[in-house]
């Protein structure tokens, strides 16, 4: 068989593509913002990760560009030999007050963080326990360690408890998501970290979609369930509520320094450093977030509002619990018919179809922001349930007309 033969089967997300459902690499003209411009056409934007709204900060942009002044495009090299600035520095020691850690090691993405430090703490003769639907990144670091992967069923307590008693006295490590990042759900931690006290378990934690949104002060799950102390390491990114890009591990100095020094953690020793500006800008962001809890108070009153409005309208959004908000569409054909009639709209709204859900669990998923005004929110909630009632995925009014899905499938 030819290696190439699998390129020329047909894929789902292409074939819609043909049909003129053109979902996915559309092009931007203008920054990440509440609104963007695609074509030449304003758009309210429902799609992206920025969720108090500081990707388009004027102080976040003016800090990238003043160490871009200073430190120049890139740095030319890892970390490890000579890709370290003050602000590498510096970022690591904030993030780490911040959550309440010893320390901090800063990656050149959130996917790497994961990537690198799974891979380097779990090694042969160990375990590594993963929810079924936790980031592809946790997946990943857990099939690239030399241990021996568990998963569990998704957020399955007595399931995940079965798997533990089953790894005897070997180490542990249980690794889930805060907030999963298609369902909107939160981790019922205090469950988990009630089993990994029981059976002598670490415990890492991905917030990728908690920091900045879940807490009082924005720290995330274990703040949200006052468990701070009992996540042994915390994920995060810099490219959702921080701006820019990278990702860091906060855990013990022990813990850190290893990931640092051990020569077994490639995903950090062996990537090129992430530029000063983007440092920079991440580290202004860090301050704007701290310094304005204002952005999380109006983040959670849009977040309340539109999840209230959707379920009253009769949409299925899941256990949805935060600012990402699903709304259940079904089969492929009518997710897609849904994702053009928003579009036309001026809605810039994510198709989520298979394998990133279950077969026939197809999602539009909606992402809100500090950003987002009363009146694009009003704007878009009578579009989705225009939208909703013409595809019959929610009752209509009396007299209103479904309508028939004319989509290739």
């Amino acid at each position: 068989m030819d290696l190439f033969e699998k390129c020329f089967q047909p894929l789902v997300a292409l074939q819609m593509k043909d049909a003129g459902f053109d979902a996915y690499y559309r092009v931007l003209q203008s920054a990440c913002d509440s609104e963007v411009v695609i074509s030449g056409r304003r758009m309210m934007m429902l799609g992206s990760n920025n969720y108090l709204g500081l990707a388009n900060d004027p102080r976040v942009k003016r800090a990238a560009a003043e160490a871009v002044e200073r430190w120049g495009a890139g740095m030319g090299g890892s970390r490890c030999l000579n890709g370290t600035t003050e602000l590498h520095a510096e970022l690591e020691k904030r993030l780490a007050r911040f959550l309440r850690r010893q320390d901090a090691v800063f990656y050149t993405s959130g996917y790497l963080a994961n990537l690198g430090t799974i891979s380097s703490l779990v090694q042969r003769g160990e375990f590594v326990l993963v929810d079924r639907r936790a980031h592809a990144s946790i997946q990943d670091g857990a099939q690239l360690s030399h241990g021996e992967v568990k998963r569990f069923r998704h957020n399955d307590m007595a399931h995940l408890e079965r798997l533990l008693d089953g790894c005897g006295e070997a180490g542990k490590l249980v690794a889930v998501d805060g907030v999963y990042s298609m369902e909107g759900e939160i981790a019922p931690l205090p469950r988990i970290v009630e089993l990994c006290r029981r059976y002598d378990a670490r415990l890492l934690v991905d917030d990728a979609h908690a920091l900045g949104v879940l807490g009082r002060d924005g720290r995330g799950t274990g703040e949200h369930f006052g468990l701070e102390g009992e996540i042994d390491i915390v994920i995060g990114t810099a490219s959702k509520a921080l701006p820019g890009i990278g990702g860091f591990a906060a855990a013990d100095q022990a813990i850190v320094e290893y990931l640092r020094y051990g020569q077994v953690n490639r995903p950090f020793l062996l990537a090129t450093a992430p530029p000063a500006s983007a440092l920079a800008g991440v580290k202004a962001g860090l301050d704007i977030m701290e310094q304005e809890p204002a952005l999380r108070r109006t983040l959670w009153d849009t977040t309340r509002r539109v999840l209230h409005a959707l379920r009253g309208m009769g949409f299925d959004t899941g256990n949805s619990q935060t600012p990402i908000i699903p709304i259940s569409t079904g089969s492929i054909e009518r997710t897609f018919a849904m994702w053009k009639m928003l579009t036309e709209d001026g809605f810039f709204v994510n198709v989520v179809i298979p394998p990133a859900v279950p077969s026939g669990g197809c999602l539009i998923r909606l992402t809100f922001t500090a950003a987002h005004t009363k009146e694009q929110v009003d704007a878009l909630l009578a579009a989705v349930e225009r939208a909703g009632a013409k595809l019959g995925i929610i009752p209509a009014p009396p007299g209103f007309v479904a309508e028939e899905l004319k989509v290739a499938g």
